[in-house]
């Protein structure tokens, strides 16, 4: 043991030692006694049997060692034992040791530094070990370097901290982990967005060495990479213009389906104004759209005739930039197009601009129960003692199964996983054939899907898929906002203006809300959290062609009958299906009201994304209310609202405090005129 620890001690001074690490073997002491050596070290823990894994086989090329097995994590792990075990940074120390590896049991500490040793090769660096950014909690990926508390060419010892780090959850100190000097810096004061593992910082054992690391930056290969760049489109990836009938076809232009909102993909031709060989001039309607919203009538953009329909009356289901529609300049030229079809290209190419083409998913074919005999070339099976015990119980030959573990070791998930694919290879047919004759037995009809609810399905699934939802409910005294309605519905009777609902006096609310607390008012973006200044609010309204969500823009800003206009202008638009894009676009909140129409107590709405937050109303219900005496009792009329919250903008507070000052206007109307 003090040999193999003297020996990596001193590993710069081996002239071989590429050729001594790339065949190492891991030094573990357990309870049998005697040391021990593994192809891997494997160090005997709960759960699988495995507490660590320190992943060898260090081949050096350019003065920094890349492990030969990929790990989940390069972490260093602290393991508070008498015992010794290996470190594949190349240390052998007591007590405390850093092990490189995947952690395998909850028993270890968390992940503190991901150092890797680097040898003297001919590049000519010197013996050194690069440290990355650590992972310090379960969900970070990536880090901030906060400032540096040593300085390049400094002494460093166990336990001195090196910089500070910033996480996703705190700002943390990394600490030394080994002594030596700190030679380069690569991430300075102030650096963000360091990937996990990423190099921060190099050091070496010996003072001398400092300045050979001076100009030194990760080579390609290191563990700064993250991504890898996406390769530029070829020629053939681009779509080009359809050339095939170009020498037998006059000037024309090619007309495609148009894109009308910013969530449409494919629309579908209600019907066409214009017949083929009418003329056609700038600002005439050629056909009606329906697109993923409303019904859009499409105008033409220049002067000519129209030769060919190619997506007539009724077509469904159009590509956005499928070809509908060809318009020629002279009279003469439509008989010309009489036979014309669109060649393959001129779709093919809209599909191949846009990015690569979805994989075919195939459903895999159940497996059979019959065990797969896997072949190994020293006919040994390697299985931790649980995996062994667990196939012992089910009677599995182990012979029959795929290890995935280190070297095709077979461990617990593996047996786990073979035991479920048999269980489904039995079950499948069984389920299958009752859903059949169920069908069978049952009278129904399938009702295709329009437009706009394929487009409501896929938008509140990303919702509640991606979006963490929360919930924040409070009930309102509306005694002095109803009292507040039948003053101004007065008033409006008598000057001939539309009346004013419930509804409307809850926008309003809703707006001066959100101009009181801007932070809800706000959308998720990936680098950023886009903080809007306009406070457009979103109506959800229910029709018979589907579910729309009318904007009101500038809410905060209009009167409360212009906002009673507007809502039921948009609502007669959105019933006739005749609403424009700018009439459901640019909503920054939403609210939904199913209290009023339909007497919903309570209820969660579903965030219409890219808002941050949809209030939904409930009805108004009279309750009874404690009075001044033992005896005495008043009535109140009281209304729910729930605030539903994405978590990644709005935290639990601030929704809080947006729903107290929503509360505050509903229960004392009056501000709102101010």
């Amino acid at each position: 043991m003090t040999y193999a620890s003297h020996l990596l001690r001193h590993s710069r001074k081996l002239t071989n030692a590429r050729n001594v690490l790339r065949h190492e073997h891991a030094f573990t002491s357990g309870r049998d006694g005697p040391l021990k050596t593994h192809r891997f070290g494997y160090f005997p823990g709960k759960g699988d049997g495995y507490s660590g894994s320190s992943f060898g086989a260090i081949t050096s090329k350019t003065g920094y060692s890349t492990h030969s097995h990929k790990t989940k994590s390069f972490g260093v792990f602290k393991i508070s034992s008498s015992e010794l075990k290996w470190n594949s940074s190349g240390g052998a120390m007591k007590m405390s040791v850093p092990v490189v590896g995947t952690c395998y049991n909850n028993t270890l500490s968390c992940v503190q530094l991901n150092p890797r040793r680097g040898l003297a090769t001919d590049s000519g660096l010197p013996p050194h070990q690069m440290i990355g950014m650590p992972s310090l909690s379960p969900t970070m990926t990536e880090g901030n370097v906060a400032r540096w508390l040593k300085k390049e060419g400094d002494k460093v010892s166990p336990g001195e901290v090196l910089c500070e780090i910033e996480t996703d959850k705190a700002t943390v100190e990394m600490e030394c982990m080994e002594e030596g000097f700190l030679a380069r810096i690569i991430k300075g004061d102030g650096a963000k967005d360091i990937k996990v593992g990423e190099i921060i910082a190099i050091t070496v054992e010996e003072e001398e060495d400092i300045g050979k690391l001076k100009d030194y930056e990760p080579s390609a290969s290191s563990p700064t990479d993250g991504v890898k760049p996406t390769s530029t489109p070829t020629a053939a990836d681009v779509s080009e213009p359809d050339t095939s009938m170009a020498a037998d076809l006059p000037p024309h232009q090619v007309i495609g389906m148009p894109s009308l909102s910013p969530t449409m993909t494919e629309g579908n031709i209600a019907r066409w104004l214009k017949k083929e060989g009418d003329k056609v001039s700038p600002g005439e309607v050629l056909c009606e759209v329906e697109t993923d919203k409303a019904t859009v009538e499409m105008e033409c953009m220049e002067e000519g005739f129209l030769a060919k329909i190619v997506k007539g009356d009724g077509a469904k289901d159009i590509k956005v930039g499928e070809v509908i529609a060809i318009t020629v300049e002279e009279e003469d030229d439509i008989g010309k197009f009489k036979d014309y079809k669109p060649s393959p290209s001129a779709t093919d190419g809209e599909k191949k601009s846009s990015g690569p083409a979805p994989k075919k998913v195939e459903l895999a074919e159940p497996q059979s129960s019959k065990p797969i005999k896997v072949d190994r070339p020293d006919g040994r099976i390697f299985a931790s003692p649980l995996a062994r015990q667990l196939a012992e119980d089910h009677n599995i030959p182990l012979s029959s199964i795929k290890g995935t573990g280190p070297e095709g070791l077979i461990v617990k998930a593996d047996i786990e996983e073979y035991l479920a694919s048999k269980a489904k290879s039995v079950s499948a047919p069984v389920s299958q054939t009752k859903d059949v004759t169920a069908a069978q037995m049952l009278d129904y009809t399938d009702i295709p899907h329009s437009q706009i609810r394929k487009v409501t399905a896929s938008r509140l699934l990303l919702s509640k898929q991606t979006i963490p939802h929360y919930y924040l409910t409070v009930d309102t005294c509306v005694d002095k906002l109803m009292d507040l309605r039948s003053q101004l519905n007065a008033l409006q009777e008598a000057s001939g203006g539309k009346r004013i609902s419930v509804n409307d006096l809850v926008i309003k609310a809703a707006a001066l809300a959100l101009r009181k607390v801007p932070q809800c008012n706000s959308s998720w973006m990936n680098d950023y959290i886009r903080q809007y200044h306009s406070v457009n609010v979103g109506v959800a309204v229910q029709t018979d062609n589907g579910l729309y969500v009318l904007v009101i823009k500038d809410a905060d800003k209009k009167g409360l009958s212009k906002i009673a206009e507007e809502v039921k202008h948009l609502a007669q638009k959105a019933k006739e299906n005749t609403l424009k894009p700018a009439d459901y676009e640019g909503g920054t909140f939403t609210v939904s009201n199913l209290g009023g129409p339909f007497g919903v107590k309570q209820f969660c709405a579903i965030i219409n994304p890219p808002q941050s937050g949809i209030l939904a109303v409930g009805s108004a219900e009279r309750r009874v209310l404690p009075g001044a005496g033992p005896d005495q009792y008043e009535f109140g009329s009281f209304m729910s609202v729930t605030l539903s919250c994405d978590h990644r903008v709005i935290d639990g507070a601030v929704g809080a405090e947006w729903l107290k000052a929503f509360k505050g206007y509903i229960e004392n109307p009056q501000s709102m005129l101010l």
